[in-house]
């Protein structure tokens, strides 16, 4: 930490311009680490608030299983000057590692760690950097400035915050009503993480990523022994990464579906699955079509009307998502074989209900295309169903706090936060809150494409060069009225 005017929790007004980002997960941590890089007129205080140790947030951090990251190391840089960097990073203790290499989400957690540390000792003597331990829990809005209310009882003002949240977490199962509050029941895996007992039979609610990395975790707890269900709406599993981070996205692919006029999510599709067909008739991979296709989302999804942007979720998102967020090579194959020596058993249907009986959970469900229900007894259910983005079901406290006071609305979709240039939040009424910005996978109500680093790491620097010109301007601005 830079010495200068010592520190006031709370008062009437920030004595010096104070940036409050709230979340020390990915996004945020980029945030405060591009602050700290950019040159800024004046000084400046920055925040990092997170109950969580920071750095590392919950995708990050340190647990007994090794849940490896889900892209190769080469796209994993949290710097666009210098795309190499996490892989030199990780060279300096495993000098085999390539680009193409899958690794342990703690090391990614480390890296983010040193990089702020990094930040923080060469940062100008104007700038002040702290971290503050805790939980927000409320944001008012004062005459001069921001109030930050904690969970822990302290209150710190700010001239700007930068909600970070991160992903939340997963929507709660209206199926299990019945079970809820049971111990028998996780209602979130990473807030819980769950270890499978020798001989146990558990029902996994969801097929997506978080599902393969509970089932391989808790199977390996389990020494092998335990039998795993999985269910979800059409019981797809994402498909395996390649090494075609050698060559990347195809830019022809991208070029072409945003030249598609007019835009229907019918046209986009079919467009894309043949351009995926002819990838691989030719003996290519599919994967840089995908790729392509992400890279143009956000110029689709921003000019699809709302009708079609609710025809994709309605009928298309599910196979995007299994296609475009794919699973470790080695994470692929190690949950094939638990498919193929009977651990693992993957269903297509509806959870219906869910009640205690005796030692079990009695569990109803329907398979897809059928109107029979079928009866299933497990010993725990774990809800793997992804995260909740729908804000409107949130129980989060701090967004409660700000969709209370007006501060903020959320998507109608269904997708996060409505949001406008550099992630400044609207709010109840559409307009645009001034120094209230948010940075994070909730963007995807605006840009559709914005959960994996290189995307996130993008809307994090615009967001700090924003707030450091906004800086700049509040300098000149005052310099010249004190002129006069």
């Amino acid at each position: 930490m830079n010495e200068g005017e010592p520190f006031r929790p709370d008062s009437r007004e920030p004595t010096v311009r104070t940036v409050a980002i709230i979340g020390a997960g990915f996004s945020g941590t980029l945030v405060a680490i591009n602050l700290l890089q950019l040159k800024h007129a004046g000084r400046l205080r920055i925040l990092l608030i997170d109950q969580n140790p920071f750095g590392r947030g919950l995708a990050y951090a340190s647990r007994p299983y090794p849940y490896l990251l889900n892209v190769p190391a080469g796209r994993m840089s949290a710097s666009s000057a210098d795309p190499e960097e996490f892989v030199t990073f990780l060279q300096r203790d495993l000098p085999l590692a390539t680009a193409q290499a899958f690794v342990p989400r703690e090391i990614y957690g480390e890296y983010l760690r040193w990089k702020l540390a990094r930040a923080e000792a060469a940062s100008a003597p104007g700038v002040k950097f702290l971290r503050i331990p805790g939980s927000a829990s409320t944001i008012e809005r004062t005459r001069f400035a921001f109030r930050i209310r904690m969970a822990e009882g302290r209150t710190f003002l700010a001239s700007t915050i930068v909600l970070a949240l991160g992903n939340p977490p997963p929507a709660r199962l209206a199926a299990a009503e019945g079970v809820r509050g049971s111990t028998r029941y996780i209602d979130d895996p990473w807030a819980e993480p769950p270890e499978f007992s020798p001989g146990e039979t558990v029902l996994i609610a969801g097929t997506g990523p978080t599902m393969a990395d509970i089932a391989l975790a808790g199977n390996e707890a389990a020494g092998g022994a335990a039998k795993i269900h999985a269910v979800s709406n059409h019981g797809l599993i994402c498909a395996p990464e390649t090494n075609f981070a050698e060559f990347g996205a195809d830019d022809s692919a991208a070029l072409l579906l945003a030249q598609d006029h007019p835009l229907s999510v019918r046209r986009l599709f079919a467009l894309t699955r043949e351009l995926c067909h002819q990838a691989v008739s030719r003996g290519e991979d599919w994967r840089p079509i995908i790729a392509g296709a992400a890279a143009a989302a956000p110029t689709l999804w921003h000019d699809l009307p709302e009708s079609e942007r609710r025809r994709f979720l309605r009928h298309a998102r599910t196979y995007w998502d299994v296609h475009r967020h794919r699973l470790p090579p080695r994470t692929s194959r190690a949950l094939e074989e638990l498919r193929q020596n009977g651990t693992l058993h993957v269903h297509a249907g509806r959870l219906m209900a869910m009640q205690i009986a005796g030692k079990h959970i009695r569990v109803r469900w329907r398979p897809r295309g059928e109107k029979a229900e079928q009866i299933l007894a497990v010993d725990r259910v774990i809800n793997c169903t992804g995260p909740e983005y729908d804000l409107r079901n949130t129980r989060n406290r701090l967004w409660h706090s700000l969709f209370a006071r007006g501060l903020a609305a959320p998507d109608p979709l269904g997708l996060g936060i409505a949001t406008d240039e550099f992630g400044a939040l609207r709010d109840a009424n559409g307009h645009t809150v001034r120094d209230l910005y948010y940075v994070g996978p909730m963007l995807r109500a605006d840009h559709w494409e914005v959960l994996e680093v290189e995307e996130l790491r993008a809307h994090a620097e615009q967001l700090a060069e924003h707030l450091a010109t906004a800086n700049v301007e509040e300098e000149l601005l005052k310099n010249a009225t004190e002129l006069v």
